[in-house]
Order: C-alpha cells, then sequence, then structure tokens
C-alpha cells in the first residue's frame, strides 16, 4: 500500500515532530513512526468504510421509499443502478474489509449525518443524473463513476474534513496521501481482481519496512556529519535561516545518498523535489535542487556515492 514516496513523507513528519519534542528517545520515535503509518492505513479502511455505508444508505432509502402508502410507480420500481454498481457491491460484500474496519474500532454506525450529507450530494450531482440516465450498465462506467464521485464530491467535503479532523488529528495530514492512493486502486480495479484487493499490506514487503526504519534512524543518527555537508553549500544562505522542513529533507536526501547504495540518486533527487513542492515553501524545490546537484557533482568527483544493484542506474 505505502509507496517508498509515502514512506519518506512519514519519515519527514516524523524528523520534524522528534525535533520539535526535543526527544532523545529514538525508541519511543520509532513507536511514533509505525504508529503514524498504522494510523494512515486505518484512515484508507475508514474512507473505504464510508463508500460503503453510502451504498446500503441508498438502499435503505429505496426499500423505504418502496414502503410508502402513496408509493409512485417510480418508488415501487426504483432505479437500482447505483446500489448495484459493481464497485459498491464489491466493497459491501467483502467481509474481509468489514472483519479489519471491526478490529480498528472503526464504525460510521454513529456517524450517520455525514453518510446523508454525501449521500445528498452525491444524488444532487450532475454526475449522478448523468449516471443513472446512461441507459447503460457496464464495469468500465461503474468504475469510473465511483472514481468521479470520490475525486469530485466526497474527497474535498468540508463538512468530511471537519469530522476526519475531529476524529483523529494526524488524519488530516495523512488525508491527501489517503486520497490519492483510493483514486489509484480504484483506476486500476479489474473485474478479475482478487477479493482482497482492497486490502493490501502496509507494505509491499520486509525491504519497504526496514527503508522506513532505516531512513528515520540514520538521518537523526548522522544529523551532525550530514549538517556538515551542507555547510558552504548554500553561499547566499545562513544555515540558521534554511527552512526547518528544506533542512530536513535535504538531510534525509543526503543520508539516502551516502547510507542507501542500492537508491539510484535520480531516484532520491526527483522524490525529494516532488516532496517540497507540496510540504515546504515554493521555493524550496529550487533550492534543494541546487544543493543536492552541488553534491552529487563533489561526491562523483571524490567517488564517496557506492552505489551498487540499482542505485548506479
Amino acid at each position: 500500500m505505502l509507496t517508498r514516496r509515502h514512506i519518506r513523507v512519514k519519515v519527514m513528519q516524523s524528523i520534524y515532530a522528534f525535533i520539535q519534542s526535543q526527544n532523545s528517545d529514538l525508541k519511543k520515535e520509532e513507536k511514533f513512526l509505525n504508529a503514524s503509518m498504522e494510523n494512515m492505513y486505518g484512515l484508507y479502511l475508514y474512507l473505504l468504510g464510508l463508500l460503503k455505508e453510502i451504498q446500503a444508505h441508498s438502499e435503505e432509502q429505496l426499500q423505504l421509499s418502496q414502503k410508502k402508502y402513496l408509493a409512485t410507480n417510480e418508488d415501487r420500481n426504483p432505479n437500482r443502478k447505483f446500489v448495484e454498481n459493481r464497485l459498491l457491491k464489491t466493497l459491501s460484500e467483502n467481509e474481509a474489509l468489514a472483519e479489519k474496519l471491526k478490529n480498528r474500532g472503526l464504525s460510521w454506525e454513529l456517524e450517520d449525518e455525514y453518510v446523508k450529507i454525501l449521500w445528498k450530494a452525491i444524488r444532487e450531482s450532475e454526475l449522478f443524473k448523468e449516471y443513472m440516465s446512461s441507459g447503460k450498465s457496464d464495469f468500465e462506467e461503474d468504475k469510473r463513476f465511483i472514481h468521479d464521485i470520490y475525486q469530485e464530491i466526497i474527497a474535498p467535503n468540508d463538512k468530511l474534513f471537519e469530522h476526519l479532523e475531529d476524529k483523529k488529528l494526524t488524519w488530516v495530514d495523512d488525508l491527501p496521501l489517503v486520497n490519492t492512493l483510493i483514486l489509484k486502486m480504484i483506476k486500476k480495479w479489474k473485474a478479475n481482481a482478487p477479493e482482497d484487493y482492497f486490502q493490501p499490506p502496509l507494505y509491499k514487503d520486509e525491504d519497504d519496512m526496514d527503508f522506513a526504519r532505516d531512513l528515520f534512524r540514520k538521518t537523526i543518527l548522522n544529523d551532525e556529519s550530514i549538517q556538515q555537508e551542507i555547510e558552504g553549500k548554500t553561499p547566499n544562505w545562513d544555515t540558521e535561516r534554511i527552512a526547518e522542513m528544506d533542512s530536513i529533507l535535504l538531510k534525509m536526501a543526503i543520508c539516502e545518498f551516502l547510507k542507501f547504495p542500492s537508491i539510484p540518486v535520480k531516484v532520491t533527487i526527483n522524490e525529494y523535489l516532488e516532496i517540497a513542492k507540496e510540504y515546504s515553501t515554493p521555493k524550496s524545490s529550487i533550492f534543494i535542487n541546487g544543493i543536492l546537484d552541488k553534491l552529487v557533482k563533489e561526491y562523483q568527483a571524490n567517488n564517496s556515492l557506492n552505489k551498487v544493484g540499482r542505485g548506479l542506474m
């Protein structure tokens, strides 16, 4: 589930928290990092559960309409296209997802007001009207529709954001990553996907798990020597004036250059420039790129990169 970029972002956030807390207990902060990643996975499951609840609520509304004393023909024979949406039914019938939500104590049972708010927004949208009246029903249309309503209606909803912020404060930082992940999962979903497709493991493999721990630990433990690498590479900036987030990203990138021989230099640079664009100041990526470029040329000149395997690419 977590990509290397997700991992780098979580490590960045944990290093920032470590610095702000002025805590010297590294193991405690490692536990915080692991908990942070687990919480992110919980948010992912919780939002999948939201899609399940919206489908269940719409089904309930159809059943209530059919029981009206003065039910119309439309009430008696409703358009069931939304409740029969293939992706929503897959989530609703997924027992493994239900079990994971239950084990984590994640439920929308007492939060039905948000389910109703989102269902109303979906029902009144042009996307919904076009989908329900298209006159066809196929896998790709079902998938595209859920992707679009998630992107345009659910993800940007202010009430949902406020609820998630109240539920768990750290989820606010995780929300952009999780929303992007859910959209990718929906887009790549196939009709023959395995039952556990929407419940991938938190880490792709043990290498990624080790990478998260090692990047956090090595960046902090080598802080002094890494800081020396930056000295003199910022002639127009005093080191005290470098934005704290830029400083953390620079140190993480330098740590990857020197302590992770299997990671290609280009991959490291590209990853941290993209993270800087999203999490730091508007000019950060240019600033960071300039320093990293100088350092790489210096390392290549004195043969201190020591890259092997994929790292040579």
